[in-house]
């Protein structure tokens, strides 16, 4: 396939080593310009061009940068893309470390792949938020193999999201359905399921658990959980 990489971060980056491993035809962007990417496409098998001729190269495109950064990309990075490509949101939001207060984000239901998909005016498919980086480039294993990573996906649109299942069938994990997108916090920081790399019948079980609205319980709890990882986090940033 074609497919274009928004974002050349540690995520974008290890999706574009696998991709490309894979065979497929990788365009990688980032928000300073192509010029800036020698590096990154030398490591990563990918070609360095603009945010706007990865998303129109692809036939699945990733958005993968800071979440703060969300509404900066250009207005027309979907202008000519069929309304059919599906669009991989990958955010997480760093309030502490790196986004600063989204008070939509803070105050209501909103999970963060809906604001994602309000800004882009697209359909998302939320993946790839919950694993890190390293294990995303080296921990995929063949379908079988004993306590294989299972990644959550979220999404409204069925048929982009079987297609983005299939991709993450192929990178070497196990897809699993995490229903619509407004279920997606259930795959969002502070929770159970997030960098935990469960496997299937153990990412399944959670999910059910969790339930499909989220309470005000859950959504303390899990917020209290993200900010100690956010601490914790910085801490260990400023002893490096």
């Amino acid at each position: 396939m074609n497919i274009g990489i928004i974002g050349a971060g540690h995520i974008g980056s290890a999706l574009a080593i696998r991709l490309s491993g894979l065979g497929h035809s990788v365009y990688i962007a980032n928000s300073r310009g192509p010029e800036t990417l020698a590096d990154v496409a030398h490591r990563t098998g990918a070609t360095a061009v603009t945010a706007q001729e990865a998303a129109r190269h692809g036939e699945i495109i990733v958005v993968t940068i800071p979440l703060k950064n969300i509404p900066d990309l250009p207005k027309d990075l979907f202008a000519g893309v069929p309304a059919d490509v599906p669009v991989i949101d990958t955010s997480n939001y760093y309030p502490l470390l790196r986004d600063g207060r989204i008070l939509e984000l803070d105050g209501g239901d909103l999970t963060e792949s809906e604001w994602v998909q309000q800004h882009l005016g697209r359909p998302v498919i939320k993946v790839f938020n919950n694993i890190y980086s390293e294990h995303l480039e080296k921990s995929g294993t063949p379908v079988g193999t004993p306590g294989r990573i299972a990644l959550p996906v979220a999404g409204d649109d069925e048929a982009a999201k079987r297609r983005v299942m299939a991709l993450v069938e192929e990178l070497g994990f196990d897809a699993v359905e995490d229903g619509t997108l407004h279920e997606s916090w259930r795959q969002q920081p502070g929770t159970p399921s997030y960098g935990a790399d469960m496997p299937a019948p153990e990412l399944r079980e959670h999910l059910r658990s969790l339930g499909h609205e989220r309470t005000e319980a859950q959504r303390a709890q899990y917020t209290a959980n993200h900010a100690a990882q956010e601490q914790e986090m910085k801490k260990q940033m400023q002893q490096a």
